[in-house]
């Protein structure tokens, strides 16, 4: 403020006031400027509570547009830059408020937007690819000639007096306006206003450079996403538009979400409807009757899908805005490059993020604002931070696909010919990859056996440690798993009734693999599958009687609980010879029977999650978080193993720093990697 005279800056005031006796807080909006290297007070002005109970930053723009002086307002987000040269053109823009735009003047004017922050990896270079495209000729479209351009916090220029008048310029409901810029635009548009974009000038922005700062964003605008679909603004603009004007409308804002999650919908659909062809027999029939008539159109069909789900599509707009930037030689140069540096793994990757908190806004709300930091940090996360941000949106769905693929491979009929297997499930493999080990390929030193040995230490104590009141997430598993289940708690019964019917997906598995065990003997009978249930049961009463028994510490006890476990040992290993000798049971069926019974276990995990209530009132909470602390062990042990194997070449680290991030960030963690070597050769 020193430095330059003209800036005013507001603030909220809370202060301590005796009012009849009793002191109680008192907050005031205070507008200052700097007078002789002092803050003075131009305004203060009392308000009726405190101002913070809705979002916060729409909370500060309704607080402060009371200070703000003329008939133009433009909002600048925190990331944001501004040029000299560009400053000087600011007239020419303001004139468009004088200008004819067809029915009515202009309320929000909307200006591009240039991303610098490109250069530091290959992340960074394909999220300055997209916002550059979204920000320009994504802008120009939906203003003209779709006109469903909204406010998306960037740099817009806003009629005063026109929004002053109507509400002000942002909607603050905490949870309903986390994405507060859009319910500017619709604000603006449903009380007759007239939202264009005019490239007068362009302002510089930094977008998120860390894969970890990335899918917050995306996780936030998801969330945001799912809230616009269930508010009242989204229905009212859709009874108001045209039809041509609503499907422009729809496919620029909660569409993109829809198709998306349509997209992974799709994929399960799609993989679930095999197993069932393929468990039933219904496929070989199928297959079967189709090479008697020669008729290969459903092989065919089936392939084609493989293509599509590579998202070369979503990547077009890219393409386009390079080429008409830079020319179409430049864009198709980018494009092979972004290609090489693995953008259909990040875009795959971030497919899933978009889904996951979107379906899980509509299913359950409770969306919350995410601070992705926006700090300019490459840096390499643990294996730990990346298990607790991607556990639920990714590993958990990518392991489900992985399972499906493999008991589609085992008993499908396309199984036997490996080509027409690799045709029809190539894409979903990619999918299945991207999910599991995205996270390490964009993660820097990620395949270093030094920060891998560090890391596995860190997520070992991390999972073994146990919560408590006021243990944080990243310190303790239980209560990073408490927070995960936070969604649970807020929703009604109906979001928990829907989250036990998705989980019932899982005893699909089951019900189907038995019946094709050798033990089972071609028995079709209901038995077959009840007894599979007793086997359950019978490993859930043991789970049980061994967490029941490290709970006493009495010596005589410790001994018979000793002697119980010999005993159970004992008997399993009987059990298992017998099955062997007279069952013709095999080592095969061992396997496919832990693909059968894993998902159902981890179904029944699901569905006392939603029925947290009940499941502690009949005292089994303490099973529940025994048995899911086990799948977590052994979820993180299956996705940290071949990339620990793959640390174990020194290769592999050399090959991905140069393949993923600048030469000047490759040479520092060079320079990093032989000064820690150093250190530790002084300290030895």
């Amino acid at each position: 403020m020193v430095n330059n005279p003209s800036l005013r800056v507001a603030y909220i005031d809370e202060i301590e006031e005796r009012e009849g006796g009793k002191v109680q807080k008192v907050y005031y909006s205070v507008l200052v400027k700097a007078v002789d290297n002092l803050d003075q007070e131009i305004y203060r002005i009392k308000l009726p509570g405190s101002a913070k109970i809705g979002e916060g930053k729409p909370e500060n723009q309704n607080h402060a547009i009371i200070f703000t002086r003329g008939e133009a307002l433009q909002a600048i987000d925190m990331n944001q830059d501004n040029y000299l040269e560009e400053a000087l053109k600011m007239r020419n823009l303001l004139e468009e408020f004088n200008e004819d735009h067809g029915v009515r003047p202009p309320s929000i004017l909307g200006v591009r937007e240039h991303i610098f922050t490109g250069s530091v990896s290959s992340l960074a270079w394909f999220m300055s690819n997209q916002e550059m495209s979204f920000v320009t000729i994504g802008q120009r479209v939906l203003a003209r000639p779709l006109k469903v351009r909204f406010h998306y916090g960037h740099p817009d220029v806003f009629d005063r007096i026109f929004h002053i008048t109507r509400g002000g310029m942002s909607k603050a409901s905490r949870g309903i306006n986390l994405s507060e810029d859009i319910f500017a635009g619709f604000n603006s548009t449903l009380r007759r206003g007239n939202v264009t974009h005019h490239e007068y000038i362009q302002v510089g922005k930094g977008r998120d450079v860390g894969l970890n700062q990335i899918s917050l964003f995306e996780a936030k605008v998801a969330c945001g996403n799912g809230e616009q679909t269930l508010s009242r603004d989204i229905y009212r603009l859709g009874h108001r538009y045209d039809f041509f004007r609503m499907l422009s409308y729809y496919f620029s804002t909660i569409g993109f979400y829809i198709s998306a999650m349509l997209v992974v919908m799709t994929v399960y659909a799609f993989l679930y409807g095999r197993l069932y062809l393929t468990l039933s027999g219904m496929e070989k029939t199928i297959t079967n009757y189709a090479v008697t008539r020669g008729n290969n159109a459903l092989q065919t069909a089936m392939a084609s899908q493989s293509v599509v789900q590579l998202g070369l599509l979503t990547s077009l707009p890219m393409i386009m805005e390079i080429g008409l930037e830079r020319g179409f030689r430049t864009a198709l140069g980018d494009t092979v490059i972004m290609q090489l540096q693995l953008a259909s793994v990040f875009f795959t990757f971030s497919l899933g993020t978009k889904v996951h908190y979107y379906g899980r806004t509509i299913l359950h709300g409770g969306a919350k604002y995410r601070a992705t930091g926006r700090g300019f940090v490459v840096r390499h996360e643990k294996f730990g931070e990346n298990y607790r941000m991607y556990s639920r949106s990714h590993f958990t769905k990518g392991l489900e696909l992985m399972m499906l693929l493999i008991v589609y491979n085992l008993y499908g009929s396309a199984a036997n010919g490996s080509a027409a297997y690799l045709f029809i499930t190539f894409s979903m493999w990619f999918l299945v990859v991207s999910w599991l080990f995205a996270p390490f390929l964009f993660n820097p030193s990620g395949f270093e056996w030094q920060k891998i040995v560090e890391d596995w230490d860190d997520w070992s104590k991390w999972i073994t440690s146990h919560g408590g009141i006021g243990v944080p997430a990243n310190k303790s598993w239980e209560s990073w798993w408490d927070e995960e289940q936070e969604h649970l708690q807020c929703t009604g019964l109906l979001g928990r009734f829907w989250e036990v019917v998705l989980s019932l997906r899982f005893f699909l598995f089951q019900y189907g693999i038995v019946y094709h065990l050798n033990v089972a003997r071609g028995d079709k009978s209901i038995m077959v599958y009840a007894l599979s249930w007793l086997v359950i049961v019978a490993v859930m009463i043991i789970l049980k009687v061994v967490s029941m028994g490290r709970k006493r510490f009495s010596a005589d006890f410790q001994l018979m609980f000793r002697l119980l476990k010999l005993f159970l040992f004992i008997g399993f290993v009987v059990t298992i010879a017998v099955l062997f000798i007279f069952l013709s049971l095999t080592v095969g069926d061992i396997f496919v029977s832990l693909l059968a019974f894993l998902p159902t276990g981890w179904a029944l995990l699901m569905i006392s999650q939603a029925c947290r209530p009940l499941v502690k009132g009949v005292g089994m909470w303490g099973s529940v978080k025994a048995l899911a602390r086990g799948y977590e062990y052994v979820m993180g042990l299956v996705i940290f193993t071949p990339v620990a194997v793959l640390a174990w070449f020194p290769f592999v680290s050399e090959f991905q720093t140069r393949l993923l991030f600048n030469q000047a960030f490759s040479r520092g963690l060079q320079i990093q990697r032989i000064l820690t070597g150093g250190k530790k050769h002084k300290t030895n």
